[in-house]
């Protein structure tokens, strides 16, 4: 079985929106394209780093069809010809234009479809699609969890997790790695069960924290 890595841009306030552009969501959103001004080399090098080996993407709408616009005509970009080549998953609860080649709109029951997808590929990317990320929370139907925090606050815009994200416990798999302007470069896994709770003071009384 394969497995399903998300990765996602965020600010510190953990806006998700429109990270490329001001074309890419725009609707109340005055913010398109915060990202681009705090990139840098090391950023790109994580960025490349999570994308060795990816063999098919699962994407939302809004998100493939920015994609399908852009990457068949991206020659100069390394993506290109990985995203060109390999097989692209649509959920959408409408009919999306699929004219990217190599393109599939998923049925209704998204659960089912993208645990097919997981049987069937080794390294399928999520990027972006929010709404698409909050079903998969949902249903725990991601195994590792890319987060790019950038050092800056917008205040408003769509959130990385929304309202009615599920208890869900996350595994840091290796140490935060800082860009030099700032950008911190998160990598988690799913973990088992959920969050617990405790007592501090009963925490103190046994003497803190273990080591």
């Amino acid at each position: 079985m394969g497995r399903i890595h998300v990765a996602l841009f965020t600010t510190l306030d953990l806006v998700a929106q429109a990270p490329g552009g001001p074309d890419e969501d725009p609707e109340g959103f005055p913010f398109g394209g915060w990202q681009v001004p705090l990139l840098d080399e090391a950023a790109g090098a994580q960025v490349d780093a999570a994308y060795q080996g990816v063999d098919a993407l699962l994407l939302g709408r809004r998100t493939y069809e920015i994609f399908a616009g852009y990457w068949p005509k991206a020659e100069h970009s390394p993506f290109a010809a990985l995203f060109n080549s390999i097989p692209k998953y649509v959920a959408s609860r409408s009919e999306p234009d699929l004219t990217w080649e190599g393109s599939t709109h998923l049925g209704p029951d998204l659960p089912a479809a993208v645990r097919e997808i997981r049987d069937r590929h080794q390294h399928v990317k999520v990027v972006g699609s929010l709404d698409l990320f909050q079903t998969l929370l949902r249903e725990k139907l991601f195994d590792h969890l890319d987060l790019w925090v950038h050092p800056i606050l917008l205040g408003t815009g769509k959130k990385v997790f929304a309202d009615g994200a599920v208890p869900t416990n996350l595994t840091l798999l290796e140490p935060p790695a800082a860009t030099p302007k700032g950008t911190v470069h998160l990598r988690y896994g799913l973990a088992e069960g959920t969050p617990g709770t405790g007592d501090m003071d009963e925490l103190l009384r046994n003497g803190g924290p273990e080591q």
